[in-house]
């Protein structure tokens, strides 16, 4: 008798298990951006990462280190049935129908320019999740950064340079970054555009802050690396930033005002 409710209560006790299991949210992210935000906000999810997900450029890439990877395609979400898929720029269209008809809840993460748009992302993406309060904890985690990074610039004009030779101006989270770390931008036109070297000989600016020349294999032979700005940077560089903790409109924006901070002299 008392074995036999012995092997009883271990029949129990598997088969909660298996309920418990089964009941696992499954999250599937579509693109790198995705990636960072599921890793940060429900690392203990059944999760499906992009091929990117452990990138050089990719914040959370140690943390995606031996987790599942598959391409953001039909096929992939249909082996996998995922509850949940987060998305910046990945999926086409015939996905995102196809998830949506089976009720798959599709959450996407919208572009921000500046750091409240950051935060409605992280609260988007954690209400999705059932994570809200993983998601304030990366919000006031972003605030403690960008008050240590708010002084640094002291008013101070900086312009922005990639390695591809780009630049920006107001309205894009580089330039809120900018002014996070107590910078001014000393781009004026909106938007991404071309630096462009005749600018650089003719009108330089005080200061850069380079993004991306970190990733060897990044437009290694853009007008960034050209020998004319390594000159013009050379002993005017504020800060370069690594192109990790600028590829997505994340709670590591927060990060980079921070390292900008800590760098700028």
């Amino acid at each position: 008798m008392k074995r036999r409710l012995c092997a009883l209560a271990a029949l129990l006790s598997v088969g909660g298990a298996e309920t418990v299991q089964a009941a696992a949210l499954r999250v599937m992210a579509l693109d790198q951006c995705a990636d960072q935000f599921v890793l940060a906000l429900a690392p203990e999810a059944d999760i499906a990462l992009s091929p990117r997900a452990d990138d050089p450029d990719a914040w959370m890439r140690e943390a995606a280190k031996g987790r599942r990877q598959v391409r953001p395609t039909l096929e992939a979400a249909t082996g996998f049935q995922p509850d949940v898929a987060v998305r910046y720029w990945g999926g086409d269209a015939r996905l995102l129908g196809v998830l949506d008809r089976r009720g798959v809840r599709t959450v996407g993460i919208d572009d921000a320019t500046d750091m409240d748009g950051v935060k409605a992302n992280i609260r988007k993406v954690a209400a999705a999740l059932d994570r809200r309060d993983r998601g304030e904890a990366l919000i006031r985690r972003m605030e403690a950064r960008l008050a240590h990074a708010s002084s640094a610039g002291r008013g101070r004009a900086a312009v922005y340079v990639t390695a591809s030779g780009f630049t920006t101006g107001p309205g894009s989270l580089m330039d809120a970054i900018l002014r996070s770390a107590g910078f001014r931008n000393g781009v004026k036109r909106p938007g991404y555009q071309p630096l462009g070297l005749e600018r650089v000989l003719l009108t330089p600016p005080a200061l850069y802050v380079k993004g991306f020349f970190d990733l060897a294999r990044s437009d290694w032979r853009g007008a960034g690396r050209h020998p004319v700005m390594r000159r013009a940077t050379a002993e005017h560089t504020a800060a370069s930033l690594p192109g990790a903790a600028l590829t997505c409109p994340a709670w590591f924006a927060a990060d980079a005002a921070a390292l900008l901070a800590e760098q700028a002299k």
